[in-house]
């Protein structure tokens, strides 16, 4: 009989009405992961953004806008722990945080239906969808365009496969021809490649470079009878 004692006939109306949004808006999200054939595609965030939807309107009906505040901030938590599960390192790469990132996106929009914000819903709904399609397009150009290393902050190494026995000689000739040339050295290693030779890497502090000058510093390491091989190469860790 408790039910039908706090059944309200406005109030269930009001929350399927926030369910019915967070369900639509969370299906135009999803629709989008779903065709890109991600992790968590559409059901997912659908899920998402409708119990969102729920915990929000559950918190108001019961203790207020105090209470809905409460609940949201749990949500934007609790999110975090699902959209870790999207995310996977391979190598050197990481996948899946544009999908987490939706999936939190997707929460919030649950968090505005909830709260019976729903022109915030359908608006953050849109940047979601506008930023996962459009600006694809922008972020594929951006990556098309070549490292300019003069501009761009790297990550640059000096490597030299050199004598053994020479290896503490040029070890201070490396770190004393950089700083003349105002290239300070962040670290320098040693790893063995054969009994009678090691190779050394320089590391530089994460700067912007002059390619020829770097050049000529390799070149003058490389006339030495005791430095077999001479190179360097940059990456961008950013």
């Amino acid at each position: 009989m408790q039910f039908i004692q706090n059944f309200s006939f406005v109030a269930f109306y009001d929350t399927t009405l926030s369910l019915l949004i967070a369900f639509v808006l969370g299906t135009l999200i999803g629709a989008e992961r779903q065709y890109r054939q991600r992790t968590a595609g559409l059901r997912t965030n659908v899920l998402v953004a409708i119990g969102a939807a729920t915990f929000v309107d559950l918190g108001q009906r019961m203790g207020g806008n105090v209470e809905a505040v409460r609940v949201i901030a749990y949500v934007v938590s609790g999110i975090g722990f699902l959209g870790a599960g999207v995310i996977m390192k391979e190598g050197m790469n990481v996948r899946g945080l544009n999908t987490a990132a939706t999936l939190w996106c997707s929460a919030a929009v649950g968090c505005c239906a909830g709260g019976n914000m729903i022109t915030e819903a359908v608006t953050l709904t849109f940047f979601v969808i506008f930023g996962n399609t459009f600006l694809r397009r922008l972020a594929n150009a951006i990556n098309r365009i070549p490292l300019n290393e003069e501009t761009g902050e790297s990550t640059f190494e000096i490597r030299l496969s050199v004598d053994r026995k020479a290896a503490p000689i040029l070890r201070e000739l490396v770190v004393d021809l950089l700083e003349k040339a105002q290239y300070p050295v962040s670290d320098v290693e040693f790893f063995d490649l054969s009994d009678d030779c090691v190779e050394l890497v320089a590391t530089l502090i994460s700067t912007a470079i002059d390619k020829e000058e770097i050049e000529e510093v390799v070149k003058a390491l490389s006339k030495r009878k005791d430095v077999y091989h001479a190179n360097w190469e940059s990456s961008t860790k950013e």
